[in-house]
């Protein structure tokens, strides 16, 4: 306990890394608090519509969470060199990165992009049987589904542009694309202003909307701001074998990592989705809630990968290991702050989407939000030492076994059994499934303490 004490202190002595945290995490939390009011608000939106309308775009939504998972894999592992090379000072090995980064994530947006567009019921019968549902969700994502290329190319150049520090202007950005989406969500949704009421069509067609301002806002940015990143194309397109070979060995386990474990947490989705409607909706809700406070630590870990990364880059690895003992000290502290928050307020949330909902799914959400707040430690501590430290010196295969295993090995198989053989209320199967992240940050703890991740990849 006194070692505790004096490391925490410490911490709140060296200003410089509290400064420079606050920097990059405060702008990254606020640009996902952001996304995440503009969730809730649609949900609230839709969910004037009925709990069949919540449950049928919120398991649409599951095509994208895949696919973001996907970029974020993408841009997480670019943005780790990306980071080391802002340390030493290696624009032109940027460029190279980020003219990567953008190949693959925008291929990856058309592999999900035309599915999801020519086959829409298909793709919805993965998540549910629901007749209705697959019919409301498959109008909604043969809509939404051309946003996908404007979100992988917004999403690698706001990656892109934190690993050289630059985080400001992506907040703009985002309140931006967000007013755009409640101003065509309330006019689409509900047929305002001379508008036909498209209902979940109308809220796939204001997301993309807004996803085509949000790209052409941040290319805005990013040339006539002549930030670092402002190239021609040759200069991120022309590789050598040897950039390649660096850039798939740090970032293929990282996209692997996050493709497999999303397409994991999406299978949660397919025992949900076969627990009912309201079961569904509850757990939709809920999530959407957790979100509010999951961005904090969203911003923690990705200023955990910056930071650490720019000190390892520049071959200061005693502090990147000082640095990475401070973030874990600030996420526990915010971590108990968090808990009592969304636990002590959770009624207060559920009450916007009250009459919408039933009491059942009300209360069902209540004990959900119970459960991840008992939980949180955990999981909170995986997203700064698996996102944040592990990540930051290239330690990716590491996360990947992690992750996936985690996920395939405990969290799929006790979703299925509390769900669809124990036939258990959606909280016990959330709890079942929350021991995965119990797994995770024992074994990430150990590979912590291993300080196999403490390395300069530049070199």
């Amino acid at each position: 306990m006194t070692g505790l004490l004096h490391d925490t202190k410490a911490m709140f002595r060296d200003t410089g890394f509290l400064k420079k945290t606050l920097m990059i995490a405060f702008p990254v939390a606020m640009q996902g608090m952001l996304n995440t009011v503009v969730n809730l608000v649609d949900n609230l939106m839709i969910g004037s519509l009925g709990s069949t309308a919540i449950a049928s775009v919120g398991l649409a939504n599951k095509v994208f969470f895949v696919f973001t998972l996907l970029v974020f894999g993408v841009n997480s592992g670019s943005g780790i060199l990306a980071a080391q090379y802002w340390g030493s000072g290696d624009v032109k090995s940027i460029r190279k990165t980020l003219g990567v980064a953008l190949t693959l994530a925008v291929s990856a947006s058309f592999l999900f992009m035309v599915p999801a567009f020519l086959k829409p019921e298909l793709m919805m019968r993965i998540f549910t049987t629901s007749r209705d549902s697959i019919q409301m969700g498959a109008a909604y994502l043969a809509v939404v589904a051309f946003s996908y290329p404007c979100t992988a190319v917004t999403n690698t150049y706001v990656a892109m542009l934190r690993a050289v520090n630059r985080v400001k202007e992506p907040v703009v950005i985002s309140c931006v694309a967000i007013l755009v989406n409640i101003c065509f969500n309330y006019i689409l949704i509900f047929g305002r202003l001379g508008a036909p009421a498209m209902g979940v069509a109308g809220a796939a067609l204001a997301t993309l909307i807004a996803r085509v301002v949000e790209v052409t806002a941040i290319l805005g940015v990013v040339y006539l701001g002549k930030t670092p990143l402002a190239c021609r194309l040759g200069q991120m397109f022309r590789w050598s074998g040897g950039f390649l070979r660096k850039f798939f060995v740090t970032a293929l386990p990282v996209i692997c990592n996050e493709f497999i474990w999303g397409l994991g947490t999406t299978i949660y989705s397919m025992a949900y989705g076969r627990m009912g409607d309201e079961a569904v909706a509850a757990i939709t809700i809920a999530t959407t809630i957790q979100d509010i406070v999951v961005v904090l630590f969203q911003g923690l870990s990705a200023a955990t990968a910056v930071i650490l990364g720019n000190e390892m880059g520049a071959g200061k690895l005693k502090r990147a290991e000082t640095y990475a003992r401070n973030f874990f000290l600030l996420q526990f502290l915010v971590t108990v702050a968090t808990a009592l928050f969304c636990v002590g307020m959770r009624w207060n949330f559920i009450a916007l989407y009250q009459p919408g909902i039933s009491d059942e799914v009300a209360v069902a959400v209540s004990r959900c939000l119970i459960v991840f707040g008992l939980f949180m430690p955990f999981k909170m501590f995986n997203y700064v030492n698996v996102v944040g430290v592990l990540r930051s010196g290239g330690d990716t295969a590491m996360c990947l076994f992690i992750d996936t295993s985690g996920v395939w090995f405990i969290g799929i198989p006790l979703a299925f059994i509390g769900g669809l053989v124990l036939k258990q209320p959606i909280h016990i199967v959330y709890a079942m499934v929350m021991l995965e992240e119990v797994y995770k940050a024992v074994i990430g703890y150990i590979r912590y303490r291993q300080k196999k991740w403490l390395k300069n990849l530049t070199v």
